[in-house]
């Protein structure tokens, strides 16, 4: 009863309890578009854990693009700084115009003040009405994450201050009808799970916990957990792993939960009920058991084929550490089949936090993602590539390679909801072995690259189309 008055209690707590001070860039433009570079530091042979480009990170801060039909705009967030060697991270927001094929100039939503953390990066959601939301992310229980609406639909130039709660890794959707529902992870200790949900996004319902797994060898909550999420229509699912004794480099294993009625009632993928929290490390929701074999598991993504069924796109790994020893990295899909779940391999890559997106179009799923040798072979990214199945996912092919010969790797790309070209995927690179200026990219569907213009001087600017064959 304790531990509940306490989640109860922190969802409550006034922004004033919180001990982060911003910056002063709110509601400014940058001028021009300069992704932060990252260093997370705990270093073994082959360098860091991971390091390098994270304008797109992580793969648990989503959506972070959507393409609005109403105005032909693709909306996006990402992590940014002032300069090339700044430490110093904005929460920033731009769109794409499909009809002009420009860039809108970026703006700081959140000054991050002394943060240089990309954890901290941003989520973004549109509602019924058009106004831009800005989910800011904290980190751990003591930095908080905050809430932000745009002062008029469709527009990216003020936003303004709806309140702030613990919220690390922010996931938010808006479902008509029912208004913002948020994903998210608290560090209680370990990292569990939570969800809340808001008409409005400002008036929220209590934490609702997801998952916290005991340990049976401690008989205590002990396990942690990351969760990568989605929606299809009024389908909510979140896929999370498990972390053995509450250590992020152990996490292994996938489980799968659903909701089609805004979180009253959870289910596992055949409609079977399924109780909250997920306490039991053999729950029926667990569809992958890689605990077993040992292996490591890094959840990319999940998505829905032509008949609503969820694909989840992972990684595997025999370890937390860069370089050749804790390989193979193995992406895989696990497919719900209507009567089972079936797993199939892509391909394989060089680094855990080698990060992509898995698109659905009818009978053609394909994943686009860093999965060719960068230039810093073990570091985190790579050379970008698209890997295509057209039979459920039982075999894949190299279509198309959107990067090559390039300076510094590639990594954290990105799928919009609604993705439409041009602006089908987004990412940014980095050196991951040493500081390095960062850039943002996009792609469509078809190979083709743009830069987003590092300098601007009016309001809007043409992205830069770049060869990368030369």
């Amino acid at each position: 009863m304790k531990k509940i008055w306490s989640l109860l209690l922190a969802a409550l707590l006034p922004l004033a309890a919180f001990s982060q001070e911003p910056g002063t860039l709110n509601n400014t433009q940058v001028d021009g578009f300069r992704p932060i570079w990252f260093d997370l530091g705990q270093r073994s042979e082959y360098g860091s854990k991971y390091s390098g480009s994270f304008g797109t990170y992580t793969m648990k801060h989503r959506p972070l693009a959507i393409y609005a039909p109403e105005v032909d705009r693709t909306y996006f967030v990402y992590g940014g700084t002032t300069e090339a060697k700044a430490r110093h991270l904005l929460c920033m927001v731009s769109c794409y115009d499909h009809k002009t094929g420009l860039v809108a100039k970026p703006t700081v939503v959140y000054d991050k003040g002394k943060v240089g953390d990309p954890h901290d990066n941003p989520s973004l959601l549109i509602d019924g009405e058009g106004y831009i939301w800005v989910y800011v992310a904290g980190r751990g229980n003591t930095r908080p994450g905050f809430r932000y609406k745009s002062v008029a639909p469709w527009d990216i130039s003020a936003f303004e201050d709806k309140g702030g709660s613990i919220m690390a890794y922010p996931q938010p959707y808006y479902v008509e009808g029912q208004g913002h529902f948020l994903f998210f992870c608290r560090y209680d200790g370990v990292r569990r799970l939570f969800y809340q949900t808001s008409p409005d996004g400002e008036h929220w319902t209590p934490y609702t916990q997801i998952a916290s797994i005991i340990e049976p060898e401690l008989g205590e909550h002990k396990s942690g957990h990351y969760q990568i999420t989605g929606r299809r229509g009024d389908t909510l699912v979140t896929v999370f792993n498990r972390h053995f004794n509450g250590n992020c480099d152990t996490r292994t294993n996938i489980y799968y939960l659903q909701t089609t009625d805004f979180g009253k009632t959870w289910t596992q993928a055949d409609g079977t009920p399924v109780a909250l929290p997920v306490t039991d490390r053999d729950n029926p929701c667990k569809i992958l058991d890689l605990e077993r074999a040992g292996k490591n598991c890094y959840i990319k993504d999940v998505n829905f084929d032509a008949k609503g069924r969820p694909v989840i796109l992972y990684l595997t790994s025999n370890g937390h550490q860069p370089g050749p020893k804790h390989g193979p990295r193995e992406w895989y899909v696990i497919a719900w089949t209507g009567k089972g779940w079936k797993t199939h391999k892509i391909t394989t890559s060089t680094h855990n936090y080698d990060s992509g997106s898995l698109y659905i179009h009818g009978k053609e799923w394909t994943v686009i993602a860093p999965t060719g040798t960068g230039p810093q072979c073990w570091g985190q990214g790579g050379e970008v590539e698209a890997w295509t199945s057209r039979n459920g996912g039982r075999t894949w092919k190299r279509t198309l390679q959107y990067t090559k010969n390039s300076p510094r790797n590639h990594c954290y790309v990105r799928r919009p909801e609604g993705a439409k070209d041009p602006f089908y995927a987004f990412w940014a690179d980095g050196d991951p072995d040493g500081f390095s200026v960062c850039r943002l990219y996009f792609a469509d569907s078809r190979g083709h690259v743009w830069r987003l213009p590092y300098e601007m001087e009016g309001e809007w600017a043409v992205p830069e189309q770049v060869e990368f064959y030369q």
